[in-house]
């Protein structure tokens, strides 16, 4: 990773951190900058907007789920020729797990690890002065993390923003650029965060206007001088995901498309093959993949359309019959029994794995996981520990599995035991929780 970067951060979520991330994307890319994007944590809707802005994949960096070598590897991924690299940040700057330094999944981990500089991102309505005390309290809160500048967001007036900025000046903290409140610049969200990069169908104009506001607003040739950062350390042996086949099925339309980019990268490098199909086309999985992949996404929204998909079903059970299939989350639902939609509709699914799902009967999942693997199959063998992340509505009708069932013993992040969780039938396993990397037992 030779190229500079900064991280986009904010004390606390909702402040505006993409909003600003994907402006600076979008207006130093029409500038000619080689901008790469990266996304703190376990996220897998923001980076296809940093795709889109940049037009460029962008790729998750996570301290906790990440071991150094998988870490360092994606790493010099996102920073793969690029000029700048422009990592945003997830919740507020230092939030993460209770876990040793370095580990605990905040942001800061990243902006530490690297070397890159902060830019803050303050949203001051409700505030004045009184900003520049959460400003310094972030600055002086970790001694690893340099705060560089700031950019105010929802300032109401002129005058607001002089009262802002002179507190900021007191503690002698740049400010960078100032957004006025604009409800418009507000990208559409439904339960699961923003609405997708590929469903917003007119993403490239609101793109544009946000690097118009960014020419506008933000002091540009400041902000990328501010950038900096360190060559990681060399990555050793492995690092990236290993495939799960040579040539993968992998389920790809609006009902399934949470797929980490560092796992596609990973199986790519490794020489792996990857053929997207379409479930919602009825579509099945090729007969001529060795694996099938069924992602995460919404099949909430699309449960009906998925039921009356004959080929894809039948297809799918063709595959499951002879080859390996796995279902993350959204791709586990569908593997299941039965799917219940808002409305209270049930919706039969594949039949592959004993469980029914609701999302009527809706309760938040959210969380870290640590998985051990009870046998060996698709994600490696038996007693192998993997680390992933839950986010989900949908909830189990059916009881938790019996451990000659399940898919793995798991724990949160901070070892606390949550029971066997997800299942596994012959060929054919899921779970609710997405994998993103694995650790060493101990």
């Amino acid at each position: 990773m030779s190229a500079p970067g900064l991280l986009v951060a904010a004390p606390r979520s909702g402040s505006g951190k993409t909003t600003v991330t994907l402006a600076l994307m979008r207006a130093l890319a029409r500038r000619g900058v080689a901008v790469r994007g990266a996304k703190c944590g376990p996220d897998y809707i923001d980076p296809a907007f940093h795709q889109a802005a940049t037009g460029h994949p962008s790729f998750n960096l996570d301290s906790f789920a990440m071991d150094d070598t998988l870490l360092d590897a994606v790493g010099r991924l996102a920073a793969a020729e690029a000029d700048l690299v422009v990592a945003e940040g997830s919740m507020g700057l230092f939030d993460g797990i209770v876990a040793g330094e370095g580990r605990t999944g905040a942001n800061a981990d990243i902006a530490a690890r690297y070397g890159w500089p902060v830019l803050l991102v303050l949203d001051v309505s409700g505030a004045a002065q009184s900003a520049a005390a959460v400003a310094l309290g972030c600055a002086a809160y970790d001694p690893r993390v340099r705060i560089a500048g700031v950019v105010l967001n929802k300032v109401a007036s002129p005058r607001h923003r002089r009262l802002v900025e002179a507190g900021l000046a007191r503690i002698g903290m740049p400010v960078l650029g100032a957004l006025a409140r604009d409800a418009s610049l507000v990208l559409p969200e439904r339960h699961l965060g923003l609405v997708q990069a590929r469903e917003t169908s007119d993403l490239d104009a609101r793109l544009d206007r946000l690097a118009d506001l960014a020419e506008a607003s933000l002091d540009l040739d400041a902000i990328r001088a501010l950038a900096g950062g360190v060559r990681p350390p060399a990555a050793g042996a492995g690092g990236l995901p290993r495939p799960p086949g040579q040539r993968v099925a992998v389920a790809s339309d609006a009902a399934f498309t949470f797929l980490y980019p560092h796992m596609v990268a990973g199986w790519r490098a490794m020489g792996a093959e990857i053929v997207p199909f379409s479930p919602l086309a009825d579509e099945a999985p090729p007969e001529s993949c060795d694996a099938c992949w069924l992602p995460g996404g919404y099949p909430e929204l699309h449960a009906a359309r998925l039921a009356a998909s004959g080929r894809f079903l039948a297809g799918l059970r063709h595959f499951a019959s002879a080859k390996p299939v796995h279902g993350e989350c959204g791709g586990y639902m569908v593997l299941g029994e039965s799917l219940e939609d808002a409305a209270g509709q049930t919706h039969a699914m594949a039949g592959l794995l004993p469980v029914a799902t609701s999302y009527k009967a809706r309760r938040l999942h959210l969380g870290y996981r640590v998985a051990t693997l009870l046998e060996d199959g698709i994600l490696g063998r038996a007693g192998a520990r993997l680390v992933g992340h839950e986010f989900h509505y949908a909830s189990e009708l059916t009881e938790l599995p019996a451990l000659p069932d399940a898919l793995a013993q798991v724990t949160d992040a901070e070892g606390r035991p949550l029971g066997p969780a997800g299942h596994r039938r012959g060929r054919v396993s899921g779970s609710f929780f997405h994998l993103i990397g694995t650790r060493a037992a101990g």
